[in-house]
C-alpha cells in the first residue's frame, strides 16, 4: 500500500480502513518503511482479513494532505453451488429457458453453453444465450432432447473456470404444434430504462419466444435508422453501441413479430458524463488578512455536486454539498474539492479529487517582495496605452492609487493611457509596509504614430516585423496553391478565374502595433458571341467538398437571354460551380468548375423545423425536430437550445443545450400544455428568435369512467347505449373516444350465468350514444362503458346487464331418416343449438322428387314441442322424397333442415342392417334360412336412388344330418363313453400287484393332506408311485402348462372364433386359464 508525500516540515502519516482509524506500525504481519506511509501485507495466506478500504492522510503543522481511497479486494476461487437438477420437460414447440446463474467472480467473466464433450451448443434464431448467461429457446425442437447441457464460467484475470453440473432437457413429441405470437423471455414488462457513463458500451438484448420463432427489429423512435455506430448482433437479438455519447441518449425500441402477431419493448438510455473541471482549484500565497477566493467549477451529467474537505475533514457538516459554482471565503486553509456524481445505475458515488490538495499559505508580516524583474524594456505606440508590471508580495498589503492617466493597479501594475513622447522616459516602482521598502525600475519608449497606408516601420524595433494575408478569413501564408505567391509583402495570384474574387486583407504587425488594409479583387470575363436565340436557360449547379464531395445540385435557373446570377450561399461552405445550357433540343454538356470559394462562418440563419411534441409515459414529454442539413449549420460548433415551460403560469424558461435532435424532459404534471422553442446555435452565435410552439406533455390513462349509462333494446339482436360524457379533467390527455365491452351471461333458458367471450368497439370522437348490433336472442348481457385517450382505456361504468327479446330459432340439429321401408321412415332430431326463445313446435314438410321435371305436392306436419322423432306412413314405394323440418318460437320458424330418401321397391322384402364403420371389411349376417337365396347389397348411409357398391345372390347351405341337434349328442356320448372304458382299462392294469400297499395307505390316510376328500385327483399320478404332498398341492392348486389335462374335445361346444389368420390360440389360452382358475377355486373350498 503505497503511500508518499512531501512537505516542511516532513508530514506524518496515518491511514484509515472502511473509514475507522488504523495503524500499520501496530501490526506485527505487516512490514512499513521509514518516513515513508507505505506499508506492505506479506502473503502468508492471511490476506483475506486485510480486505477493506484504505485511505492514507499525510500532515504537518500547516495542514493534511489526502490519498483516494484504495480498495483492497482478495478474491476467492468461484463455484457453482452442488445441486441436483430435475430433468426438464417440455412438449415440442414450448419454450425452454437453462439457467446459468454463474458464481460472484473478478470480472471480466465469460460464459459458454458446452457439453459434456466440450463441443459448443449450436445457436441461432432460434437459440440463443443471454447476457445474464441463461440459454434461451423460443421453441423447442424434438433434436433438443439432451442430457449434458452444461454451464461453463471463465474468470481470465484469476486463470480459472468452473463448472455447473450438467442439465437434462426432454422434449415431447406432440402431433399438433400450437402456433402462437410471440412474448417476450426477457427483459420483462413494456420498458425500461438503462444508464451509462459516456464512453461506456451500451448493450441493450430483446429473447422473444413464439412459434414459428419470432423475427427481432431494433428502432430508435424518432429516427429513421439506427445510428451509425450500432451494430446488431446475435441474430438480431443484441443492439451495441460502443463508446456512447450524448448523441445515444434516446428511446429505442425492439419488436419481436412472426405471422401470429408481435410484441415490442421500450428502452430509456441515459448517458451520463463524469464529473469534469471547468476551472481547477488553484494554490495561493496570502497575507494575513487578506481574503481568499477558491473557485471550484465541475460539468457533468447529472450535474455533479461540490464538497469541500479541510486537512482532511468535512468544511462543514451541515451543507455537505455545494451548488455548480461556488466562492467560498475563508482563511488559513488546506483545501481539498471533491465532486460527487451520484449514478443510479451503479448505486454508488463517483468521486474526482483535484489533485490531492490546494495549499493556502498565510505569511506573517514581511518587508515587502517584488516579484517582477528589474530593469525590463516596454514599447508602445504614441496615441496607444502601456501597462508595466510590478508584482509585490508583502504583509500587511501594499498601497495603490491611480490619476487621469496613469492607474496603478492591485497587482502593482501601472497602466498609461493615451500616451505622447514625453511619457517616454524610466519609471521606478516602489512597495513600502511597515517593515520596509524596495523598488524596481522599467524603461519605457514611446514609437510615433503610423502611416496609415505604409508598410514602413520603425528599424528599431528590429526583424519582429511581419506581413500577412487573407482572403475571406483564410490565411493565405502558407497555403498549399501554388497560385498565391507572396514575395516581400507582394501577393502574386497567378492565372486567376473567378473563385478568386473576393476581399483580401493586408496585415501588417509588429511586436508593439499592427495595422491592416482591405481591397475588394473582381474577376471580369472574356466576351464571347453566342446565339442566345436557340438557348431556353441556363442552370446553375454547385458542389460542395465537406458534406457530399463529389455530388452536382442544381442551385438556380436563369432566363437564356442573361449571362450572370447573384446566388444566395449557406456559410462556411467549400463551394464549387458550373453552368449548363438547354433548349428545345435538349441539355448541353456543363462548363468546366470553378474554383473553390468558401463562405465564411456565420450564425445559423434559420432553426429547426417540424418540431414534435410526444407523451409516450406519463410525466414526460419527448421533443423531437427535424435536425438542420448539414450545409445549414454555417458553422462549426451547431447545437440546439431547447426552452419549455408551463403556458400560463408565469414561470421563467427552462433551457438546455443538447447537439442531438431530441430532448426528454421528465418529471413533467400529467396532460399539462407547454410552451416550446427551439434555437439553432454555432461557434458564430444564435439562430433567428425562434417561433413558440404549444404542446401538451405525456397522458396518462382517464382516471374516471362514463356515467349514466343506459340501454335502449331495439329488437332482438340490437341495442342503443347512451352515457355521460367524462369530465375532460379526468381525461389525462386528448379524448380518443369511447369504447363499449359487452359480454352474453347466459341464454334466459339457461338459469346458469357463464362469462362468455367479451367484445369490444371502439367509437371514435366525442360522443355520447352508440348502437351495438350482432347480438343473440334471447340472452342476457352485461356491458361497460369507458373512455380512452393515446395512453389506453380508462375504468370502466358499472355494469349495466340487459335482456333481448326471442327470435327465430336456429336449423334442427341431427336431422336424420332411418328404417327405410316401401311405405314409411322414421324421422329423428334434435332441438336446434340456438333456440333463441322457448320452442313452441315443429313443422314438418316433405314431397315426391323422383328424376321428373314434375314434384309432388308438399305436405305439411305440426309436431309438438317434446318430440325428437316422427314415424312417418304411407308412402310410396322406391320413391324418392325430400323431407323439410323447421321449428318455431313465438315470433316464427326458423330456417329449414332437408334430407333425401328413396323409399324400397314394392316386390322385395328388404332388411336394412345398422350402420357399419367405414372402417369394416365384413359385417356377419345372421338369421337366414337353410339352403334359401338371398340377395346382399351394400349402400351408403343416404340412401338417395338404387344404386349400391356392391350386390350379389348368395344362397344357404341346406339342412343335413351332421346339422342336426339330436346326431351332434348321440356323437358326443358315444365320444364319452368310449374315452371312460379307455380310462378304467388303463386304471386296472396299473394297480396290478399293489393293492396291500393301496389298503395299508387307506388304513392310515395322510390327514394333512388337503385333498383327502377331492374325488377327482387324489387317486390319479403320472407314474408308478404317490405323489408327494407338496407335488400334489401343485397339482391341486397351480395345474402347470406341461400337466394340463386339457384337450381340443374340451373346447367342442365352445363358441370358438377364429382370428384373422385362421388360429385359435387366442381362445385355447383364455380356456386353459379359466380351467386354471376352477382348479384353485375347488382347492380352497376343500381346504
Amino acid at each position: 500500500m503505497k503511500c508518499e508525500a512531501t512537505g516542511n516540515p516532513g508530514p506524518e502519516f496515518r491511514w484509515t480502513k472502511n473509514g475507522e482509524d488504523f495503524d500499520p506500525y501496530q501490526d506485527p504481519r505487516l512490514i512499513t518503511l521509514d518516513d515513508s506511509g507505505t506499508f506492505i501485507i506479506p502473503n502468508n495466506g492471511n490476506l483475506t482479513e486485510f480486505q477493506g478500504n484504505y485511505r492514507c492522510f499525510a500532515t504537518n503543522k500547516l495542514g493534511t494532505a489526502m490519498s483516494e481511497e484504495i480498495e483492497f479486494i482478495v478474491p476467492n476461487v468461484p463455484k457453482f453451488p452442488k445441486e441436483i437438477t430435475e430433468p426438464i420437460e417440455v412438449m415440442e414447440g414450448q419454450s425452454v429457458i437453462l439457467e446459468c446463474n454463474p458464481p460472484k467472480g473478478i470480472p471480466p467473466l465469460q460464459i459458454y453453453w458446452m457439453t459434456m464433450s466440450l463441443q459448443h451448443i449450436e445457436q441461432d434464431e432460434r437459440v440463443s444465450m443471454g447476457l445474464n448467461g441463461n440459454l434461451y429457446f423460443s421453441n423447442a425442437i424434438k433434436t433438443d432432447s439432451r442430457r449434458d447441457y452444461c454451464c461453463f464460467a471463465a474468470f481470465p484475470r484469476i486463470r480459472t473456470i468452473v463448472q455447473k453440473n450438467a442439465m437434462s432437457v426432454v422434449v415431447k413429441s406432440t402431433n399438433s404444434l400450437l402456433e402462437r405470437k410471440p412474448s417476450l423471455l426477457t427483459p420483462t414488462g413494456k420498458e425500461s430504462h438503462t444508464y451509462l457513463v459516456k464512453g461506456e458500451d451500451l448493450q441493450l438484448e430483446c429473447i422473444a419466444e413464439g412459434f414459428p420463432t419470432p423475427e427481432v427489429e431494433w428502432v430508435k423512435i424518432g429516427f429513421h435508422k439506427l445510428p451509425e455506430r450500432a451494430v446488431v448482433e446475435s441474430h438480431g437479438k443484441l443492439l451495441t453501441v460502443e463508446m456512447v455519447n450524448e448523441e445515444d441518449e434516446g428511446k429505442y425500441m425492439c419488436r419481436a413479430k412472426n405471422p401470429h402477431g408481435e410484441v415490442v419493448h421500450y428502452f430509456y438510455v441515459t448517458v451520463e458524463e463524469p464529473p469534469e473541471f471547468e476551472i481547477e482549484p488553484q494554490s495561493q500565497l496570502v497575507t494575513i488578512g487578506a481574503d481568499v477566493v477558491i473557485k471550484c467549477v465541475v460539468k457533468g451529467n447529472p450535474q455533479p455536486s461540490v464538497a469541500w474537505r479541510v486537512n482532511g475533514q468535512p468544511l462543514n457538516e451541515q451543507e455537505a454539498a455545494f451548488p455548480r459554482t461556488r466562492t467560498f471565503f475563508f482563511t488559513k486553509l488546506i483545501t481539498t474539492c471533491i465532486t460527487r456524481k451520484e449514478i443510479k445505475r451503479l448505486m454508488q458515488s463517483c468521486f474526482v479529487v483535484f489533485n490531492g490538495a490546494m495549499l493556502i499559505t498565510v505569511s506573517p508580516d514581511i518587508q515587502p517582495l517584488i516579484l517582477t524583474e528589474n530593469n525590463l524594456r516596454y514599447m508602445a505606440v504614441e496615441g496607444k496605452g502601456a501597462v508595466m508590471h510590478c508584482k509585490v508580495f508583502s504583509s500587511p498589503a501594499s498601497t495603490e492609487g491611480s490619476t487621469e492617466r496613469f492607474s496603478v493597479h492591485k497587482n502593482g501594475s501601472l497602466e498609461i493611457q493615451n500616451l505622447m513622447k514625453e511619457d517616454m522616459g524610466e519609471y521606478s516602482c516602489f512597495a513600502q509596509n511597515t517593515e520596509g521598502k524596495v523598488a524596481i525600475a522599467a524603461t519605457l519608449e514611446v514609437k510615433g504614430k503610423r502611416n496609415r497606408y505604409s508598410s514602413e516601420f520603425d528599424p528599431s524595433i528590429g526583424d519582429d516585423f511581419e506581413i500577412l494575408w487573407e482572403k475571406d478569413g483564410m490565411a493565405l501564408n502558407g497555403s498549399e496553391n501554388a497560385r498565391y505567391m507572396l514575395d516581400d509583402g507582394v501577393l502574386e495570384i497567378i492565372d486567376v478565374s473567378f473563385g478568386d474574387q473576393g476581399f483580401y486583407v493586408c496585415v501588417a504587425r509588429t511586436p508593439v502595433d499592427q495595422d491592416m488594409a482591405v481591397a475588394q479583387l473582381s474577376v471580369v470575363g472574356e466576351i464571347f458571341s453566342f446565339n442566345f436565340q436557340l438557348c431556353a436557360e441556363f442552370v446553375i449547379e454547385f458542389e460542395e467538398s465537406q458534406h457530399e464531395p463529389g455530388s452536382w445540385k442544381e442551385m438556380m435557373r436563369v432566363p437564356g437571354n442573361h449571362h450572370s446570377a447573384q446566388l444566395k450561399l449557406h456559410s462556411h461552405v467549400d463551394y464549387r460551380f458550373r453552368v449548363y445550357a438547354i433548349n428545345e433540343v435538349g441539355r448541353g454538356r456543363p462548363s468546366q468548375a470553378t474554383e473553390r470559394y468558401k463562405t465564411p462562418a456565420s450564425a445559423p440563419d434559420k432553426n429547426p423545423e417540424n418540431i414534435k411534441i410526444e407523451g409516450h409515459l406519463p410525466h414526460e414529454m419527448d421533443i423531437n425536430w427535424e435536425p438542420l442539413s448539414p450545409i445549414e449549420h454555417n458553422g462549426p460548433g451547431l447545437e440546439y437550445k431547447v426552452s419549455y415551460r408551463r403556458q400560463g403560469n408565469g414561470e421563467d424558461w427552462k433551457e438546455h443545450m443538447v447537439k442531438r435532435h431530441s430532448f426528454l424532459v421528465k418529471n413533467t404534471p400529467t396532460f399539462v400544455l407547454y410552451e416550446i422553442k427551439i434555437q439553432a446555435k454555432n461557434h458564430m452565435g444564435w439562430g433567428p428568435d425562434p417561433k413558440i410552439i404549444t404542446a401538451y406533455s405525456g397522458e396518462d390513462f382517464p382516471s374516471a369512467a362514463p356515467e349514466d349509462v343506459a340501454v335502449d333494446v331495439m329488437n332482438n339482436t340490437m341495442m342503443q347505449v347512451k352515457w355521460a360524457h367524462v369530465h375532460k379533467d379526468k381525461l389525462n390527455g386528448h379524448l380518443g373516444g369511447y369504447r363499449i365491452s359487452y359480454w352474453r351471461l347466459r341464454s334466459l333458458l339457461d338459469s346458469k350465468k357463464t362469462h362468455g367471450d367479451k367484445h369490444t368497439l371502439t367509437f371514435s370522437g366525442e360522443r355520447n350514444h352508440a348502437v351495438v348490433t350482432g347480438l343473440r336472442p334471447f340472452s342476457e348481457y352485461s356491458l361497460i362503458v369507458m373512455a380512452f385517450n393515446s395512453r389506453g382505456n380508462g375504468p370502466g361504468s358499472h355494469p349495466v346487464s340487459f335482456k333481448t327479446p326471442e327470435g327465430v330459432p336456429g336449423e334442427v340439429a341431427a336431422f336424420s331418416v332411418t328404417s327405410i321401408q316401401k311405405h314409411k321412415v322414421t324421422l329423428t332430431w334434435s332441438p336446434p343449438v340456438d333456440a333463441n326463445g322457448v320452442i313452441i313446435g315443429y313443422i314438418l314438410q316433405y314431397q315426391l322428387i323422383n328424376d321428373t321435371e314434375e314434384q309432388g305436392s308438399l305436405m305439411s306436419l305440426n309436431i309438438s314441442a317434446d318430440s325428437n322423432k316422427l314415424h312417418l306412413q304411407y308412402l310410396e314405394a322406391l320413391s324418392k322424397y325430400k323431407f323439410y323440418l323447421r321449428c318455431c318460437t313465438q315470433m316464427g320458424c326458423g330456417p329449414a333442415v332437408s334430407e333425401e330418401r328413396t323409399t324400397v321397391p314394392e316386390a322385395s322384402n328388404w332388411k336394412i342392417s345398422d350402420a357399419l364403420n367405414s372402417s369394416m371389411t365384413f359385417h356377419i349376417i345372421e338369421g337366414l334360412e337353410p339352403g334359401t337365396e338371398y340377395t346382399v347389397r351394400l349402400m351408403t348411409k343416404s340412401w338417395v336412388d338404387n344404386s349400391s357398391i356392391f350386390e350379389d345372390v348368395i344362397r344357404t347351405s341346406a339342412k343335413g344330418i351332421s346339422n342336426q341337434g339330436w346326431f351332434i349328442g348321440l356323437m358326443c356320448a358315444i365320444a364319452l363313453l368310449t374315452l371312460i372304458v379307455l380310462i378304467a382299462c388303463f386304471v386296472n392294469r396299473n394297480k396290478g400287484g399293489k393293492y396291500s400297499v393301496k389298503e395299508k395307505e387307506d388304513l392310515h390316510p395322510d390327514l394333512e393332506s388337503p385333498g383327502i376328500n377331492d374325488d377327482t385327483f387324489c387317486e390319479y399320478s403320472d407314474n408308478d408311485e404317490k405323489p408327494l404332498k407338496s407335488s400334489q398341492h401343485s397339482l391341486n392348486g397351480d395345474l402347470k402348462g406341461g400337466d394340463s389335462g386339457d384337450s381340443m374335445v374340451d373346447y367342442g361346444d365352445e363358441d370358438a372364433h377364429f382370428h384373422e389368420d385362421g388360429s385359435f390360440i387366442g381362445e385355447y389360452s383364455g380356456r386353459k386359464d379359466r380351467v386354471s382358475m376352477e382348479i384353485k377355486g375347488n382347492n380352497q373350498s376343500t381346504a
